[in-house]
């Protein structure tokens, strides 16, 4: 979880770290209504957006792009592993309004007020989030069939 909203392992590792610190100093709070699991996510979670929100400032877009882009892979031609590498590498603020929306289910309005953001803002970031990740995605499909057809 942690490592779907860090820059990489270490961060990762130090937001789980400071998770675990904030679920055992709370874990008086929890009041056994709905899913352990669930409680300490939503830590982890904030965890995250909160020293996001301290080391960098979110780009204000005004750009109007589609709600939705279409993507289509064949399973065959991307694991999930390449996948998920190519929403690591996706710009910071990108990345955390992709894994939000897409991953964990969080609405345009509940992702800005998280990263105090507009909803408009975090709608555009989706849009350019997912067309990064198409256009990565139909680049290595085209670098595949050109490596099958010139072996």
């Amino acid at each position: 979880m942690c490592l779907k909203y860090s820059n990489n392992k270490q961060e990762a590792e130090d937001n789980l770290h400071d998770s675990f610190i904030t679920i055992f100093g709370k874990i008086k709070q929890f009041k056994n209504k709905g899913s352990f699991e669930g409680w300490l996510k939503r830590i982890a979670v904030n965890i995250c957006l909160q020293k996001y929100r301290k080391q960098s400032v979110l780009n204000i877009v005004t750009d109007q792009y589609p709600d939705k882009i279409d993507v289509e892979v064949e399973e065959d031609n991307i694991s999930l592993k390449y996948l998920l590498q190519l929403i690591q590498e996706l710009p910071n603020r990108y990345r955390m309004v992709f894994n939000l929306y897409v991953l964990d289910g969080y609405s345009h309005k509940e992702i800005a007020e998280l990263l105090n953001i507009s909803v408009g803002t975090s709608k555009s970031n989706l849009s350019r989030a997912r067309l990064n990740l198409k256009e990565r995605i139909e680049t290595e499909t085209k670098l595949k069939k050109k490596i099958k057809i010139n072996v």
